[in-house]
């Protein structure tokens, strides 16, 4: 048999499915039939029965191809089921139908969240009174081991704090981490980043930083309406204070962080405003950070008027401090005994309880603006 007539057996075979056939030299016989890509010629009629077999054969050898056709998959549907694959290890969007939630954080880096995390670790005391707050509870997995409020705290699962254990992270299997800006470790997020650990960086530098942390928190958890009432009431709570404050006079000031070295607040941190809004100048108010090193030159010439020394359930300046600041008497604030304690955990931890924390400041300051009123029992 010729390669001509071996090729057209071959043709009649897989269109003609008994529609065509042949003289048994290779020739066809019957009708004639166009089907697209072959063009068949037949000799002599075809039974109609046959015919219709035929077609209905054709039709479905079609109808197979065109299927395999719709369900190949190109080079773009594997790009797609890539990312797919991808946001469903990250979070990150991929579908349409999914809202994109962009988020960036205090150290500029932008994190997608797809849907609210169900399981949370925080690495810092605020953090955590925010996540509590707004009502995460059974989402928050970890804490640090200085997380003591609110008491539901205590009960977390501790991961330290400045060099927190990656394995005990890792095992909490965390959807999102929470940490301050000072956790920014290039090793450790690189590694949290390799296990599509998204870490969540924040930085407190005024009010209404904090204010803007827990609306992210709120919009990250769909907690929005919660954020949005509890930041509410916050700002009504300054301006109830502010307005007792603001007729005064300024008094000079001094916030003893550490004092050996002398460590106080200074521009770009949010405790130096909170000691504005609450009456008072802060002697330190020209330094070039947020938390600098005063020499004792500099608080002599600046002659501080009320020492103040935060005080706390872990965070405090021992008594032992504050008394050997007694040697100083040519500051005024020695001299006229106006060494006061103010709540470190209040005001140390920039949260849901800075409020708190700016009434201290302010009775501290002013306690003549109070005189009428009990000084509020910290919890």
């Amino acid at each position: 048999m010729s390669q001509k007539t071996c090729l057209r057996k071959t043709l009649y075979s897989l269109v003609g499915w008994g529609i065509g056939e042949d003289d048994g030299a290779g020739n066809p016989q019957g009708s004639t039939l166009a089907l697209g890509i072959f063009y068949l010629r037949a000799v002599r009629p075809i039974p109609v029965r046959r015919c219709l077999t035929g077609m209905l054969g054709v039709a479905c050898y079609v109808l197979l191809a065109c299927v395999s056709l719709a369900f190949a998959q190109s080079p773009e549907d594997d790009a797609v089921m890539k990312r797919r694959q991808q946001g469903i290890l990250t979070g990150m969007p991929f579908m349409a139908n999914i809202t994109p939630r962009t988020f960036i954080d205090d150290a500029g880096r932008k994190l997608y969240v797809a849907k609210a995390p169900a399981r949370v670790v925080s690495l810092a005391p605020s953090i955590t009174e925010m996540l509590f707050a707004l009502g995460l509870d059974e989402q928050i997995v970890g804490v640090t081991e200085f997380c003591n409020f609110p008491e539901a705290a205590k009960a977390k699962s501790k991961v330290g704090y400045a060099n927190p254990n990656l394995e005990s992270l890792i095992a909490l299997r965390p959807e999102l981490i929470v940490a301050p800006r000072e956790f920014h470790r290039a090793n450790v997020l690189a590694k949290l980043e390799e296990l599509k650990i998204p870490v969540l960086l924040l930085e407190a530098t005024s009010l209404e930083s904090i204010f803007s942390h827990l609306h992210t928190l709120g919009r990250i958890f769909d907690r929005s309406t919660a954020a949005h009432a509890m930041t509410q009431a916050m700002r009504n709570r300054m301006a109830e204070l502010t307005a007792r404050t603001e007729p005064l006079a300024r008094v000079r000031v001094l916030y003893v962080i550490n004092s050996q070295p002398l460590i106080t607040v200074g521009p770009g941190s949010y405790i130096h405003q909170m000691i504005g809004l609450a009456g008072g100048l802060n002697i330190a108010s020209e330094a070039k950070a947020p938390y600098p090193r005063l020499t004792m030159e500099t608080v002599l010439r600046e002659d501080p008027e009320i020492l103040l020394f935060p005080r706390g359930s872990i965070e405090t300046v021992p008594r032992s401090e504050q008394e050997a600041w007694r040697r100083w008497t040519t500051v005024t604030a020695v001299r006229e005994n106006r060494l006061r304690d103010v709540s470190a955990d209040a005001l140390n931890r920039p949260g849901p309880r800075v409020m708190e924390g700016l009434e201290a400041l302010a009775r501290a300051i002013h306690p003549e603006a109070f005189a009428s009123e009990p000084v509020p029992v910290q919890p």
